[in-house]
């Protein structure tokens, strides 16, 4: 078999084994003796995280779980030099991994901060944009929410009209938005009847109960 199918099978893999690391379950679980999936919206990602525990655990999550997606496409860039077509795959299975990730049964996170650091590795420009949105649609709204749904709106739309992006990962960027859309459904229906946590109020709730 050729050596070099060989090696993007392996990188597939781990990608997605990668991608797959439940940092969230795993910082509330082991840290704090708490599981994340039986806590506000039962999403074991970086903004539940931060919303019900706290922002020192949603940081960690967000910053670990961003360090998978980035690892993933560095590793592909390191064997293949100059391939965005490998690279893009290989973030986009680091992404699959942490909204479905076989480490607990399939049910993952949302995806947002896996994609910040796979496009911070293949978009660096359209990122910065994008997470700018991000903290200014946060900002306005106070819901991690509504900024994770606009960044992932912009960023594709970046990535197609900045830089003369490879085609690839044009494609990925735009997929990678839809999903994570898509997964913001059900913030979008909490959003809409006036349910959905604000982003500090895991903060403050935190802080009454050490007091």
């Amino acid at each position: 078999m050729n050596t070099k199918l060989i090696l993007m099978a392996v990188l597939a893999v781990v990608s997605y084994f990668l991608g797959g690391i439940p940092s969230g379950y795993l910082i509330t679980r082991k840290v704090l003796g708490v599981d994340i999936r039986t806590m506000g919206s039962g999403n074991p990602g970086a903004a539940n995280v931060y919303r019900t525990v706290g922002a020192r655990a949603g940081w960690a999550t967000f910053i670990i779980d961003s360090l998978k997606g980035f690892i993933c496409v560095k590793l592909a860039f390191y064997f293949f030099p100059g391939n965005y077509t490998i690279a893009a795959v290989c973030g986009m299975l680091a992404i699959v991994g942490h909204m479905w990730t076989l480490f607990l049964k399939f049910r993952g996170g949302k995806g947002v901060a896996t994609a910040a650091g796979v496009f911070g590795a293949l978009l660096p420009i359209p990122t910065i944009i994008a997470f700018a949105v991000f903290a200014l649609a946060v900002w306005y709204s106070g819901h991690i929410s509504v900024g994770s749904i606009t960044a992932a709106f912009v960023l594709p739309l970046c990535s197609y009209f900045i830089g003369h992006q490879p085609m690839a990962v044009n494609i990925v960027a735009t997929v990678v938005g839809l999903v994570v859309i898509y997964k913001h459904i059900p913030n979008m229906k909490r959003l809409m009847q006036h349910k959905e946590l604000n982003f500090e109020d895991g903060s403050k709730k935190r802080q009454n109960e050490n007091k």
